[in-house]
This record gives C-alpha cells, structure tokens and sequence, in this order.
C-alpha cells in the first residue's frame, strides 16, 4: 500500500528539469474512462507519470511530433491537447470542433490536422502553438484522414463519397484536390508506408477504394469488390477501422464490414487474396504487429469480450484472449518516414508509443 500512494505521487509530479531521458523509450496509454494519459517506459514496463484533463477520450488517437517529445491527443469532443512526455504536462490544448474522429501531422511535423463530425470539414494547427492555421469547410462528415509526403493531408468525406488532398507544400492556403465517386460512406482508411496508396473503406458497399496518390492526377479504384455478393449481410453493431497499420508482410488485413472474417489484399497488386479468416465476430481493428507476423483483431458488441491472435503465414487463429467486454487493440504504428514507429498493445485503454 505505502509502494502504491509512493507511485501515484511520483505519477502526479511533473519531471525535474535536471532529469536526462530520451523519448524513443517512452509509450502512451488511452486511458479512456478519466481522460487522462498515461506515459509508460517501455524499457522498464512501468508507468512514469500521468496527464489528465484531455476531456472525452472515447474515440481518441495519438501521434506524434518528429522528435517524439510531444504527443498530439485527439479527443471525440473537439479537443486537441499537445501533451510534453518528459515533463508530464499539457504544453497546449484547444477545443476546436464539437465533434471529432481523430487527425494527423504533417511529415515535416509543422502541422496538425483534425477531422471533424462536427461541424465537418478539416481545421489545421500550428505543431508548436496551436494556433489556428486552415480551416477547410467540406459540407460533410470528415474521416479518414491521413498525412502524405509533402506536406499533404487526405481524407475522405462521409456524406459526398469524395476522398480529398489538401497540399500545403506552398503555404497556409492549402492547394484542394478533389476525386469524387470512389463509393457510398467512406468510413476510414489508411496509408502505405511509402504514401502512395491511400485505402477507403465503404460502409454502404461490399467493397473498398483504393487511390494512387503518385497518379496525375491521382485515381481511385474499386478493390474487393463484391466481396459479400451472394451471401446476406448481417446487421453492423459497430463500424470497422482501417486506421490502424494493417500491413502484415506483403499482404493488408482488413476487416469486412457485416461478416465475420479478415480480407487479406496483396499490397503491390491491391489484389484480393483467396485467404479469408473466419473470425469471433464481426471485427473492427485488425492490426499487425510490429513485425508483421500476426494480426491481433477484437470485435464489434455482443462479441466485444474476445481478442483473436491470427498466423500472417497461415490466415489461421492461434490464439483467443478473454480480456472482458469493451476489449480493445488500437496500432499507432507509422512508417519510419513520418513521426515516428508504432507498436500495438491489447487491452480496455489504447496504447500507443512514438
């Protein structure tokens, strides 16, 4: 007990100036319930500190600025909090939307984009202030959103079927790229590690998009298509997510909206591979782990108790957790081109490390 009270007193303490430690070690953990974060040693697997205050971390995610010290926190309810991991504190915090779905920074690391539900559209922000620099007004729900090499910005809107590019490579005034009709509530998506490929999921149709954002202008092609055609379509208690790095080996693992398997694409060809995963039940993340060698998935409600470890080799379930009921795995692994690498941890809370 006395251990206990000694750690949650040292956890509320923000660092000493004078105390040395490099970022490349330290994690983050979601913790969703309290709004709070809490920064974790990954080397010595303990918890280091906590920073509450971050508001509705339902729907949160996390990324992080090119030399890992500051993590970016988007909140379902608007806020965007820049959070120091050394110091333990909340270097900013601005509440820009109603409703939010995540966002992204930029590859030079001067940008941070929010999508919003509420009221639509994209706000962009100063990584070092905070202060507002864009506001791209869409008319729709905003999702998906991705950063590309050269200072580029793409996500998809829900209500238009339109996947858009916002290019700040020439300033402040971001140069808009539209390219309509890639399908019906576009949902989420995700990008290669090499920022060519940005991959759309379709909530309304058995299918996804798949854009070559090296294209002039870029293009968007159906993948998967009808890959529920003929069987019946049983009802989605909660939509899937791409966001999470989905990329093990040579293949993407995604999962299908309304069925209870894992489709499996081949990431050069974008072809759909003849390997489906029977899975618990329907899945919503599918997230590799840092190696590629398995995908850990969990699951949309009632089924939201298990956790399901599948062989990338075989396509194969090798193991079932039973963490209990709201079980999340949640990646936050990106490509080292951009800020930084990212690992997946399962668990109620989503962990995530720069």
């Amino acid at each position: 007990m006395i251990r206990l009270l000694a750690f949650l007193l040292l956890a509320a303490l923000p660092a000493r100036s004078d105390e040395l430690r490099g970022t490349g070690d330290l994690g983050v953990v979601v913790e969703r319930a309290t709004g709070s974060l809490l920064i974790v040693d990954r080397s010595e697997r303990a918890a280091i500190g906590r920073v509450e205050g971050l508001g509705d971390l339902s729907h949160a995610s996390v990324v992080f600025s090119p030399d890992e010290r500051f993590a970016y926190v988007f909140g379902r309810d608007g806020g965007l909090s820049k959070v120091d991991l050394l110091t333990r504190e909340v270097a900013g915090r601005v509440l820009q939307a109603g409703n939010s779905i995540g966002g992204a920074i930029s590859d030079d690391g001067s940008l941070v984009a929010v999508s919003n539900y509420d009221p639509g559209g994209v706000r962009v922000f100063d990584a070092e202030t905070l202060a507002p620099v864009a506001d791209i007004p869409t008319g729709s729900k905003t999702l998906g959103l991705v950063d590309a090499p050269g200072r580029r910005f793409v996500f998809s809107l829900w209500e238009a079927g339109e996947t858009w590019i916002a290019d700040f490579s020439a300033g402040p005034e971001p140069a808009i790229t539209r390219i309509p009709g890639i399908g019906a509530n576009p949902y989420d998506a995700l990008i290669s590690g090499d920022g060519r490929t940005y991959i759309a999921g379709l909530f309304g149709e058995d299918g996804l998009a798949a854009i070559d954002l090296w294209a002039e202008p870029p293009a968007a092609r159906r993948i998967l298509d009808g890959y529920g055609r003929g069987e019946e379509a049983l009802p989605v208690y909660k939509m899937p997510h791409l966001e999470g790095w989905a990329l093990a080996g040579e293949r993407f693992v995604l999962p299908a909206v309304g069925r209870h398997e894992l489709l499996w694409v081949d990431s050069r060809s974008l072809e759909g591979d003849r390997t489906r995963t029977a899975v618990h039940g329907q899945p919503v993340f599918a997230v590799a782990r840092p190696d590629g060698r398995q995908v850990w998935v969990n699951f949309a409600h009632p089924d939201n108790d298990t956790i399901q470890v599948i062989d990338t080799l075989s396509g194969e379930v090798i193991r079932e957790l039973k963490p209990g009921p709201r079980s999340c795995t949640w990646n936050s692994r990106r490509a080292a081109r951009r800020s930084g690498s990212r690992s997946a941890t399962p668990g109620g809370s989503r962990s995530t490390t720069p």
